[in-house]
């Protein structure tokens, strides 16, 4: 599953919009639970990646961006 992170998390926020209200059949939250459970390493794995970006990009005193390997 390539999912982005923006399409996982409103997926996500539905899921979770369903779950809270109650309606629906146990079968259906449990699969939706599992679903969301996916979702959620998705994001989760996909602001790891973004965070390890940000931490190899410097800015200089004078404003000039470098990434770490440039360095």
């Amino acid at each position: 599953m390539d999912t982005n992170f923006e399409d996982a998390l409103k997926e996500l926020e539905i899921i979770v919009k369903s779950m809270e209200s109650g309606q629906g059949k146990l079968e259906d939250a449990l699969a939706n639970y599992e679903k969301g459970v996916k979702l959620a390493s998705i994001c989760e794995t996909r602001l790891k990646e973004a965070k390890t970006k940000l931490e190899k990009i410097a800015v200089s005193s004078n404003g000039e961006v470098s990434k770490e390997e440039d360095m």
